[in-house]
């Protein structure tokens, strides 16, 4: 039977470590990686916990289906999937789910995994032919971080909301001239997805006739692109008083951008994201940005998924998870000195 120290020499982590990862302690500080070794590790070793071995054995386990929308590889490069992905492991692990997981890019058929699936747990975005697909593998289904129609069970976060309270406060601190980075994405190769941050800002600003088009920059949601964005803003001869980005992986990026350019933040330019990843608040300047409870995402769909199986219930539900907004050293008032400086046409 596998114990604590078996895991520790795999994860190559402290027992200590390994016992609050298992045990959920949110004051531990560890990486995002650290903990998901240490989880997969203890899935694969087949680790039980005191209170687990005591329980009552189950006769027949649930198996549900978990559906990646990034690879590997751009996983690694934004943080923000990967997070909820350790939810669903997580709660996984303590209800004794068995979970079956799949990459979007994987290089095996559905058809491999699919045997025996009480639900389908869904991360990221999805073409309607891909969730009927999901359907018809299981025939209860969660969806994370997209609620394309109200037939399915969702869980996902008001980033409308979110934005407009980012947008509120900027314009307290006297910003109006607001420039925003963002990214693209895209189900069957080629469709494009509404992404409700940036219609959040056009249509908000929009309204108060402080929407500048030429103050709106899109490329992919990786830090690469926030760093080359942010180079292309800097080049133009007005430039805005504050950006809203669209997640931290490309505020991270664009604040390299500004470093390099020789441009303070906040005193000339403010800055503002979107998730609260585990780095935000140790980069310098730390990063104002909305708190997004990505872990509690995951965890809420394994939660969802379990009641929609056992209640066979025929009515969806769509659960709206709660933010807050960071304030930190990225961000404050406007200097009206800069700013008169680097309007358009000085």
């Amino acid at each position: 039977m596998a114990t604590l120290k078996d895991i520790a020499e795999r994860a190559g982590v402290s027992l200590a470590t390994v016992s609050r990862v298992l045990n959920y302690d949110n004051t531990l500080s560890v990486s995002d990686e650290t903990r998901k070794k240490v989880i997969e590790i203890a899935q694969q070793l087949n680790y039980k916990s005191m209170r687990q071995r005591s329980s009552r054995p189950q006769p027949e386990r649930t198996k549900i289906g978990l559906v990646y929308w990034y690879s590997q590889e751009q996983e690694l490069a934004d943080p923000y999937y990967m997070s909820i992905r350790l939810g669903v492991e997580k709660e996984s692990f303590e209800r004794k789910i068995d979970l079956v997981k799949m990459f979007k890019n994987a290089d095996y058929q559905m058809d491999d995994w699919v045997d025996g699936l009480d639900g389908i747990i869904a991360v990221g975005k999805y073409s309607e032919g891909d969730i009927e697909q999901f359907k018809s593998m299981a025939g209860n289904i969660v969806l994370v971080d997209y609620t394309p129609s109200d037939t399915y069970d969702s869980i996902v976060v008001d980033f409308r909301k979110a934005m407009i309270q980012l947008l509120e406060y900027l314009i307290e601190q006297d910003h109006n001239q607001i420039g925003f980075i963002g990214g693209r994405e895209f189900v069957r190769g080629d469709l494009p997805l509404k992404d409700e941050r940036e219609t959040t800002f056009y249509e908000f600003l929009k309204l108060r006739d402080m929407y500048i088009p030429e103050y709106v920059w899109t490329g992919n949601f990786t830090s690469e692109d926030g760093y080359k964005l942010m180079a292309e803003a800097l080049k133009k001869p007005g430039r805005p008083s504050a950006f809203v980005v669209a997640n931290d992986s490309m505020a991270i990026g664009a604040l390299r951008a500004l470093h390099e350019a020789g441009v303070k933040v906040p005193d000339e330019i403010s800055l503002v994201s979107f998730n609260d990843i585990a780095t935000s608040r140790f980069l310098q300047p730390s990063l104002t940005t909305v708190k997004v409870h990505t872990e509690f995402m995951g965890e809420a769909a394994v939660e969802l998924l379990m009641e929609q199986i056992e209640s066979k219930r025929t009515i969806s539900k769509k659960v709206v998870v709660p933010f807050e907004i960071e304030i930190r050293e990225s961000s404050g008032p406007v200097n009206i000195k800069i700013t008169e400086k680097n309007a358009p046409g000085c």
